[in-house]
């Protein structure tokens, strides 16, 4: 019974992760690739900033962004974010 629950979990949680990391990245590459050259069109033109991203790149990317999202979705998990009051005068 296990290991019949086993064989059929874990190859559905591993497809979804690969599709899921998949998608990100044709997500982080194509709106790299449509933003960027819009947003810093000199910078692209001189070379300064990459006007397409590798998909290598793209993974990077959103590890990095992956890994700042959560950091901030635990502050908020865990009501350690800042509240500002404002006073009346």
């Amino acid at each position: 019974m296990l290991a019949r629950i086993f064989y059929t979990i874990v190859p559905a949680i591993l497809t979804i992760m690969v599709v899921v990391i998949a998608v990100m990245l044709f997500l982080v590459k194509a709106l790299w690739a449509w933003t960027i050259p819009d947003l810093f069109p000199g910078a692209v033109a001189q070379g300064l900033v990459a006007g397409q991203i590798s998909w290598y790149t793209a993974f990077k990317l959103a590890v990095f962004l992956g890994f700042f999202a959560g950091i901030a979705g635990a502050r908020n998990k865990h009501g350690l974010q800042q509240v500002v009051h404002y006073e009346r005068e």
